[in-house]
């Protein structure tokens, strides 16, 4: 099963507290105060792993909780810190709150904190002053932040395959990389996207992405167009298969385009291949029209000439920036953090 999306909370551990104490040892009955400090609180960390493709497991456990700090002890003993939380997730997941795009996690091992852990609370150790050698003060440590995230994974792909359902795109897809998707003779086969691994010569690869297939209305949340054309924004260059049986092959590519400058306009910029697939059960020759490449998957047809269109399309193909927000953002109550300082 692919998983995109994912709801979580997560919680920071709080700060120990600082404790009031005063030395007491034999000969020196009235000691100099000595509680120390509260540990910090353990922190949320989210890391990208390039070993995981899904985040399915963030369904089965939606709630993250660091630890929290020990308390302050005796002879100024500053109590242990919590232990922090890492949560591993694919390359190409972004993080949202509330207030939006928090992080965008496009590269292995890339960290970042998503709830920092609570301050410890300060001993009266801490407090001694020239005009108040014995304080009987301690604060509490500070509460971890909390919130509410939404994570969502855009598939990282260098080559994505964009057409109408039954269009060929799985079948070209185990023909050009070692992948095996499911594939059926019937629309919506596909319903999750698949990735595989293309390599044009013994030295260079590129990633290819076989999207679920658009239909008319997808950019507007029909279908399940939200869920597939968010995956389109993670490519650097896209071929736009064509169904060479289909009864109107050129209005097929305008219904293409048109979804993918709805969804966003810049997709539309991104280098390009119209390319018309099945010529195998032509009994002509193929139509004219914008495609340049015509290819057989069953016969494998083409199929060398157009990797090797797309390995020297990719050479100069620039790696596009995300800024789109997903339709709904969680709630997401953050902590504040307004306590006294510690100067």
């Amino acid at each position: 099963m692919f998983v995109d999306r994912a709801n979580i909370f997560v919680k920071a551990g709080n700060g120990g507290n600082g404790i009031i104490s005063f030395l007491r040892e034999a000969y020196r009955p009235l000691g100099g105060p000595d509680g120390g400090n509260g540990g910090l609180g353990g922190s949320v960390f989210v890391v990208a792993d390039p070993q995981l493709h899904t985040l399915m497991d963030l369904r089965h456990q939606s709630e993250y909780r660091a630890e929290h700090g020990a308390h302050g002890g005796r002879n100024k003993s500053t109590g242990r810190d919590g232990h922090d939380v890492t949560i591993r997730v694919p390359v190409g997941t972004r993080i949202f709150g509330e207030s939006g795009l928090l992080a965008d996690l496009s590269e292995p091992q890339q960290k970042v904190c998503v709830a920092q852990g609570g301050r410890g609370g300060r001993g009266n150790a801490t407090y001694v002053t020239s005009t108040n050698q014995a304080p009987r003060k301690a604060t509490q440590g500070k509460e971890g932040e909390e919130r509410n995230l939404l994570l969502e994974l855009k598939l990282m792909a260098d080559v994505g395959l964009v057409g109408l359902p039954n269009a060929g795109k799985s079948t070209l897809l185990s023909v050009m990389t070692a992948a095996r998707p499911k594939i059926a003779p019937y629309p919506f086969t596909t319903l999750s996207p698949n990735l595989g691994i293309v390599r044009p010569t013994e030295y260079s690869s590129f990633v290819l992405a076989d999207i679920p297939g658009l239909i008319e209305g997808a950019s507007g949340g029909k279908g399940l167009g939200y869920e597939f054309l968010r995956h389109v924004e993670r490519t650097r260059v896209l071929v736009y298969l064509l169904d060479c049986a289909s009864e109107d092959i050129k209005t097929d590519l305008k219904i293409l385009k048109a979804e993918l400058k709805q969804w966003n306009p810049d997709l539309l910029k991104r280098p390009s291949i119209v390319v018309l697939s099945k010529i195998d059960l032509l009994e002509g020759p193929p139509p004219k029209g914008p495609w340049k490449h015509n290819i057989s998957s069953a016969t494998q047809e083409g199929i060398e000439e157009l990797i090797a269109k797309l390995g020297k399309l990719l050479e100069s193909a620039p790696f596009p920036s995300m800024f789109r927000e997903p339709e709904e953002l969680p709630a997401a109550p953050g902590a504040t953090d307004d306590d006294e300082s510690w100067d």
